[in-house]
């Protein structure tokens, strides 16, 4: 039994000094209650490696069988979520509710597939494990509005691994990908997700014990609305600001102060919130940065910006807690005048977010814990405007945020996963801030261990599936290919913003001390790495995919080395054109099937219609390598 493979890695495990033999056939006996679907989840994680699980709670256990003895904890350790293990020649689970048996059976699961197999036996260490949560709500949030939208079986594959990995919330980013009735204009060409598709998805989180919680943009970000005329009204600024979310100057924030805008947010959240069971709903809130710039300009000027806010804030939570819900917000815009903090209503839940390595995480959850506010630390996965991930800064950012947030009392850690300028990064590089993510989410204590050989172990393990032990490894350093060019960069990296700001004359503000030779660096780097795809032995059945990407994402990276060398190359502010023409014409050359290949790998696990505009990103390089 390797660190990894049980994961999150537990709070208490011990290798017996005796030898667990094991056949491949086990039989459940339980004194515990309900706990149908657990058993039934438990048997579908086995089922696929040959192993048979049968529920009969008051059998004894048939020739060929191991026995599963289920009962719950002693009460003097009871903590929530809590359980124990033991796997001798018979197992024995122990839990302090239904929570703690589903997450002893993941453990189980993940142990026996781990086990050598010879036949139909199992041999391996006897082990014994203690575990339970530092965080009680363990969350995930993906970004489906910004382009990808995930089809429902990359979904639900998505959610069976969450759960096996011991997650306990799941969150769907929305702007404007639900499928309102009469509000077609918003999500016509966005593939957006109807009511019936979020019943599903809300019955199978649940039945895995994952909470599946509404997420609607309540005031900022809302430009994919109000980019139609239809809206247009609606907005702070109706004529339209720059924004970092778009290429054109469009209206960003809803114009707090009209009944309309409110009215709008009635009817969406009617719409939206029946289809899920979940007892709160994430409304939003963040980024508001063109509040005080339009209609709310005199209001503002008046009660200051933070108070305007406020009020908003608890107008929005009125009408949440009408409909039975507790209401999630973004807290950057209230940790402006932290002071403020102590009048928000005690029933919001805060969530304090933060995507770099060194973000004031401690400050931060300082006001919240004081003001008496229930809040979630939110990190970030790193994957977005990079292509191939941010290992280091994924790493130090998801590991800042459990110790602050563990010392600091946070209810909830929600890793957050976004997909900013056309989400280029492929759903292979979603994984690693994940699986880093719920490690310290469940046992904060091992956030100083995790590293980049126990997360890519565990990738591997888990997600990759490769019995040669490359994937993961190679995934990381990938993510890793970005320190090498040298440039410093925040939210993203230097190689990804020269093809994101291809139009902009160079030197850049987001990649200030760019230069040849760290770009040639950065391409030997890559390069060095591309045959290893080719040693990657996956059991995954779509291995010869993230083959693919992992290629995809080299070939991509290198492309921009060369692009940002040829143009470093040329005067200071010179535009695109001023490249030579031979090399502007090879540039193109490789770019085109490049464009080809990313729709190809995003139709594999996404709907078609957010791809024209992540395609475009690359397109407008096409474009003026072209002109």
């Amino acid at each position: 039994m390797n660190e990894a493979s049980i994961w999150p890695p537990p709070q208490e495990a011990r290798r017996l000094d005796s030898v667990s033999v094991l056949p491949t056939r086990f039989s459940i006996r339980s004194r515990a209650r309900d706990l149908a679907p657990v058993f039934e989840a438990f048997a579908a994680r086995l089922r696929p490696h040959g192993l048979e699980v049968r529920v009969d709670p008051g059998a004894a256990a048939s020739p060929g069988e191991a026995t599963i003895f289920v009962d719950e904890a002693p009460t003097s350790w009871r903590p929530p979520q809590s359980y124990s293990l033991a796997v001798t020649s018979t197992i024995t689970v122990l839990a302090a509710d239904t929570a703690g048996y589903r997450h002893a059976f993941a453990t189980l699961a993940q142990h026996l597939r781990s086990l050598e197999r010879s036949g139909a036996t199992l041999r391996g260490p006897a082990l014994t494990v203690r575990d339970w949560p530092d965080f009680l709500v363990r969350g995930v949030m993906l970004d489906v509005s910004r382009t990808r939208v995930p089809r429902m079986d990359a979904l639900f594959a998505l959610v069976d691994q969450l759960a096996a990995w011991k997650i306990n919330q799941l969150q769907l980013y929305m702007e404007h990908t639900f499928a309102y009735r009469g509000h077609e204009d918003a999500w016509r060409d966005a593939s957006p997700f109807t009511g019936a598709e979020i019943d599903a998805l809300d019955e199978r989180c649940a039945s895995l014990g994952v909470e599946l919680v509404p997420n609607q943009q309540s005031f900022g970000h809302m430009h994919r609305w109000l980019k139609h005329e239809r809206y247009r009204d609606l907005a702070e600024v109706p004529e339209g600001v720059d924004h970092a979310f778009s290429i054109d100057r469009e209206p960003y924030s809803l114009d707090l102060s009209d009944p309309r805008a409110l009215a709008l947010l009635d009817d969406l959240y009617d719409q939206l919130l029946p289809h899920f069971r979940a007892h709160e709903f994430n409304v939003g809130l963040d980024e508001t940065f063109d509040l005080g710039l339009g209609k709310s300009r005199a209001a503002c000027e008046a009660r200051g910006r933070e108070r305007v806010y406020l009020e908003y804030l608890c107008a929005v939570r009125e009408k949440v807690v009408a409909r039975g819900k507790r209401m999630q917000f973004w807290g950057d815009i209230v940790l402006q005048r932290p002071e403020l903090v102590p009048e928000l209503p005690k029933d919001l839940i805060a969530l304090e977010w933060g995507y770099d390595e060194g973000h004031p995480f401690a400050e931060h959850v300082r006001h919240f814990k004081e003001s008496g506010l229930t809040f979630y630390v939110c990190p970030g996965t790193s994957s977005w405007q990079s292509v191939a991930g941010r290992t280091r800064n994924m790493l130090g950012n998801v590991r800042e945020a459990a110790r602050h947030g563990h010392e600091g009392g946070a209810l909830g850690y929600l890793i957050t996963d976004w997909g900013d300028r056309g989400h280029l990064q492929p759903r292979s590089i979603l994984h690693p801030g994940l699986c880093a993510g719920a490690a310290v989410a469940w046992n904060a204590g091992y956030a100083p261990r995790l590293d980049r050989e126990s997360l890519a172990a565990a990738l591997d393990e888990h997600v990759y599936l490769d019995d040669a032990r490359v994937a993961g490894r190679l995934v990381l350093e990938l993510g890793d290919a970005y320190l090498e060019c040298g440039a410093k960069s925040t939210n993203g990296s230097a190689l990804f913003f020269l093809l994101a700001f291809a139009r902009d004359p160079l030197p850049h503000a987001r990649m200030p001390d760019l230069d040849a030779a760290g770009l040639r660096r950065a391409r030997a780097y890559l390069l060095e790495r591309r045959p290893r795809v080719d040693e990657i032995r996956s059991r995954r059945p779509d291995a010869d995919a993230l083959r693919a990407e992992l290629r995809w994402i080299v070939d991509v990276l290198v492309f921009a080395c060369d692009f940002g060398v040829a143009r470093t190359e040329t005067a200071p502010g010179s535009p695109v054109l001023a490249i030579d023409e031979r090399t502007r014409a090879d540039l193109a050359r490789r770019l085109r099937p490049l464009i080809v290949e990313h729709a190809t790998s995003w139709l594999r696990h996404d709907r078609p219609g957010g791809l024209p505009e992540s395609r475009a990103w690359l397109e407008r390089v096409l474009a003026l390598l072209e002109a």
